[in-house]
């Protein structure tokens, strides 16, 4: 008896760490992917400045043949705090994206996605914990380039961006899913989320694993236009 009982004590513990270093993996991959996109002015820093949110989903994988494939991946979400969230950069919030179409990248087993949310309205529809783009907010292909600073378009709630193959640019992920990741959101917090009461409060320790993201954020885009 007392040797079972060591025995699951045992993978309990070795399961507990499971989850958080499946968050840390994430968080550093969605780190190492923003931070090349931003030191190479990919995104330039007058949209990020604008931007209410950021979400990173690194290697996307195709699933099933043809142009009918699916991507889907796991990312991270981080938001401005504060009530009209012009704040800081908050605590990170995982969240699952599927593209249902990957046609765009046939050839490339993964890609990489980073989404501007540009507007509150956008920022409270993904917050919301499900979102489909085009019926619950719009999202067009990121702009590029000298102008992509002066965009200006308030009918635009997502832009979006991918790099495959070391190539990036603008992409149009049609009627993409996501939603929020809750698992591993409560072995990252230690209890369920409320991710726009997060955002909101601003209050929320940003976890060691997600503290480098953060910080790449926040020397990017320390004041929010």
């Amino acid at each position: 008896m007392k040797n079972n009982l060591i025995a699951v004590l045992l993978c309990l513990a070795a399961a507990a760490p499971a989850h958080g270093q499946k968050a840390d993996k994430r968080l550093a991959e969605s780190t190492a992917v923003l931070k090349t996109i931003l030191a190479k002015n990919d995104i330039p820093n007058g949209l990020l400045n604008k931007a209410e949110c950021v979400m990173v989903y690194p290697s996307v994988k195709k699933v099933g043949l043809g142009i009918s494939g699916r991507g889907y991946g796991r990312g991270v979400l981080v938001c401005r705090t504060g009530p009209k969230m012009e704040g800081k950069w908050g605590a990170p919030i995982m969240y699952t994206l599927d593209t249902h179409s990957f046609g765009a990248q046939i050839g490339s087993s993964s890609t990489d996605y980073v989404l501007l949310v540009m507007s509150q309205r956008g920022a409270e529809k993904v917050l919301s914990g499900k979102l489909k783009l085009g019926a619950g907010a719009s999202a067009v292909a990121g702009p590029s380039g000298a102008n992509a600073s002066d965009f200006n378009d308030p009918n635009v709630d997502i832009l979006s961006y991918s790099r495959s193959e070391g190539l990036f640019a603008g992409a149009s992920l049609g009627t993409a899913s996501m939603e929020a990741d809750d698992d591993i959101n409560k072995e990252l917090y230690g209890k369920e989320i409320d991710a726009a009461q997060m955002v909101r409060d601003g209050q929320t320790p940003v976890p060691p694993g997600a503290q480098p993201l953060i910080a790449v954020l926040r020397k990017a885009s320390p004041k929010h236009m």
